[in-house]
């Protein structure tokens, strides 16, 4: 049986271009935590540093679709180092401010800036998309992108903490700002694997954003809600180690979150499924609100780790599933914003539910939390459904033979 991840990495320059965009994709996890853990110990709390982290985040989440935009209309050559330039000028401005002890509104705005990191997730699925359109290797290219990503959302922010504790307060977003412009620039020297920019023609180009399609939206609001249970899982699953008395644990139970949805990532981009994906849509979504009801029944750590690792086997077949629905919907001329706005929802629904779950588990403590959760996972249900309802007319035959 040949290895599918194997054939993968077949084609000349595959492997400069998904090392590339392993690294430049890291400072994304490494940057909202490095703001927090700068600013809580230079500023001495945490109100400060999660308002200018959040800002950061909601920048990125507005701003990283538009410059996928840009990206299709004009490449990743002439638009990602203009934008991570931008990013770069905000970092240096968040990381002056607070070494200077400048006026708060300066941290604000170098978050703001920092804002413009482009979506490198997008702009590597971008290139596997042209190298492999209409083949099955497309699918295990997604599974394998998605894997990345839980591995940088692994190891970037405890290398982010780790840094700013160990060495100096700074050192964890400056080492993001770094990565990201080592990245960047070793991705868009690959000119031979950057995806074309396909002519436009008017009504394509006065269209405006994909968002506007209401499949794309079903697909970003279905990750918004996927977000949600991921940033519930990160606050509520640190909050229930510290009231059993177990805080070093709350790390062994997000790995296993993480492992999980690695897993079945890997897996999935193994075979080939035949089943058409709005109908995988809908099985996921049903999977993933039924795994987030045990969450309710855990009465320790071990239990918590448990369901956790259930709950993450079908995180990664769902994302895979929604980048698969937004290639064969989205003009392939507006695949990089498309894929985008799913990756944009997803971080603003982490962003969410920490903080909303944050909230409630301050109030009513860390049982409460998971209420959070179970009501995320319904929503996921629900969007699911209505997805498939509004999917299954593209069923066709072209479907099942991609």
């Amino acid at each position: 049986m040949t290895n599918p991840y194997g054939d993968l990495f077949a084609a000349r320059g595959t492997r400069g271009f998904a090392l590339a965009g392993l690294v430049a994709r890291i400072p994304l996890p490494m940057t909202g935590i490095g703001i927090i853990t700068m600013l809580s110990q230079l500023r001495g709390g945490y109100a400060l540093a999660g308002a200018v982290s959040a800002t950061f985040v909601l920048t990125y989440a507005l701003l990283s679709p538009q410059i996928s935009r840009l990206v299709d209309r004009h490449g990743q050559m002439r638009v990602l180092p203009v934008a991570t330039a931008v990013s770069v000028i905000g970092f240096l401005i968040l990381l002056g401010g607070s070494w200077w002890q400048a006026a708060n509104w300066t941290l604000f705005a170098g978050a703001l800036l920092a804002g413009f990191m482009p979506s490198m997730s997008a702009m590597v699925r971008a290139r596997w998309a042209m190298l492999y359109r209409g083949q099955p290797r497309l699918q295990t290219a997604y599974s394998l992108e998605t894997v990345l990503d839980e591995v940088t959302f692994i190891a970037g922010p405890p290398l982010s903490v780790g840094l700013s504790v160990a060495v100096f307060p700074q050192a964890g977003p400056l080492a993001a700002a770094l990565l990201l412009m080592v990245g960047v620039f070793a991705l868009v020297v690959q000119r031979d694997t950057e995806p074309p920019v396909q002519a436009q023609d008017a009504a394509t180009t006065d269209a405006g954003s994909v968002i506007r399609s209401a499949h794309v939206c079903v697909l970003a609001l279905l990750m918004v809600a996927m977000g949600v249970i991921v940033g519930t899982v990160d606050i509520v699953s640190v909050a229930f180690a510290e009231q059993t008395g177990q805080p070093a644990a709350a790390s062994l139970v997000l790995s296993a979150y993480a492992v999980g949805s690695c897993a079945a990532g890997l897996l999935y981009g193994a075979f080939k499924v035949k089943t058409p994906p709005h109908r995988l849509l809908l099985l996921c979504g049903l999977a993933i609100a039924a795994t987030t009801l045990p969450f309710l029944l855990v009465g320790s750590i071990a239990a918590l780790a448990g369901a956790v690792l259930v709950a993450g086997v079908f995180f990664a077949p769902t994302m895979i599933v929604a980048m698969s629905l937004v290639e064969r919907l989205v003009p392939e001329q507006r695949l990089t914003e498309g894929m985008t706005w799913l990756l944009a929802g997803l971080n603003v629904g982490v962003a969410l539910g920490a903080a909303f779950s944050g909230h409630v588990v301050d109030g009513g403590g860390a049982r409460a939390g998971f209420a959070v959760a179970v009501g995320a996972g319904g929503v996921v249900l629900l969007v699911a459904m209505w997805g498939h309802r509004r999917l299954s007319a593209h069923d066709s035959p072209a479907w099942r033979a991609a």
